[in-house]
């Protein structure tokens, strides 16, 4: 992916992964070097310049139906209820915008039992601003899921939010994901986070992007906040933050 044509940018080169189906994937790497990027690429909210996207067996040409997304800033809408705010996409996607009328309350029953998952009950009728930073964050992620998305990419989610109510939120996302097992990609700079998240986590070079290792997570879930704490926890930790320093200091000497 290049920016600004032939002379432009180069963001990503050879940044090829697969994800398998049902896999959560965390990508980590330094800042810039594309990582947001990929994300655009794979939901086709910008085509790529060379190569190509195929997702469930299909190359992307445009924005992806079949994906939910989630971003660092919650993007909700203020006028608009919570209740409201998560069926949006009802409204927009298919085969669901032609259902909503006649099948209204199976919907609204659904963002019930979505809110309810996510700690959420009782909120529905509230607006944005009378709701916390990390709850409506909780919101987010239930109108990001609220289509039955088969793929769901989470751009820095819970970066925005203190220590404490992200690792809430790491509970409430791994609850999530064991209820529905949608197919994730999440980005992120916390890399304990993408450890404690994710089944595999793939570690991108310095720009222009690609990917150069990647480490395959072995605990079982559900996984425990405690479990964070642990010398083989903190030990993956350290080698990804090494891998990352690395691709750090190969964008120095190219820039030198």
């Amino acid at each position: 992916m290049r920016y600004g044509g032939v002379e432009g940018t180069l963001a990503l080169r050879h940044a090829t992964l697969d994800v398998a189906d049902g896999e959560f994937v965390a990508v980590v790497g330094p800042s810039g070097c594309g990582k947001s990027t990929l994300m655009r690429l794979v939901t086709g909210l910008w085509p790529p310049t060379e190569g190509t996207v195929i997702v469930a067996g299909r190359e992307v040409s445009g924005p992806l139906s079949i994906a939910g997304m989630a971003f660092q800033n919650p993007t909700l809408l203020p006028w608009r209820t919570i209740q409201a705010n998560v069926m949006l996409p009802l409204e927009v996607v298919q085969p669901h915008r032609r259902q909503l009328r006649a099948q209204r309350a199976e919907y609204v029953a659904k963002t019930r039992d979505l809110l309810r998952l996510v700690g959420l009950a009782g909120f529905e009728a509230k607006f944005p601003w009378q709701l916390s930073g990390g709850m409506q964050q909780r919101a987010s992620l239930c109108r990001a899921l609220i289509h039955d998305p088969r793929l769901l990419m989470l751009d820095e989610p819970f970066g925005a939010l203190d220590v404490f109510t992200r690792e809430d939120l790491w509970d409430v996302m791994q609850a999530v994901w064991m209820a529905k097992k949608p197919t994730v990609i999440l980005v992120t700079h916390d890399l304990k986070e993408a450890v404690y998240l994710a089944d595999r986590v793939l570690i991108m070079s310095a720009r222009p992007g690609r990917i150069i290792a990647e480490r395959h997570i072995p605990y079982p879930r559900p996984r425990r906040l405690d479990q964070t704490y642990e010398a083989e926890f903190q030990a993956i930790v350290h080698e990804l933050r090494d891998r990352i320093s690395e691709a750090r200091k190969g964008e120095v000497a190219d820039a030198r």
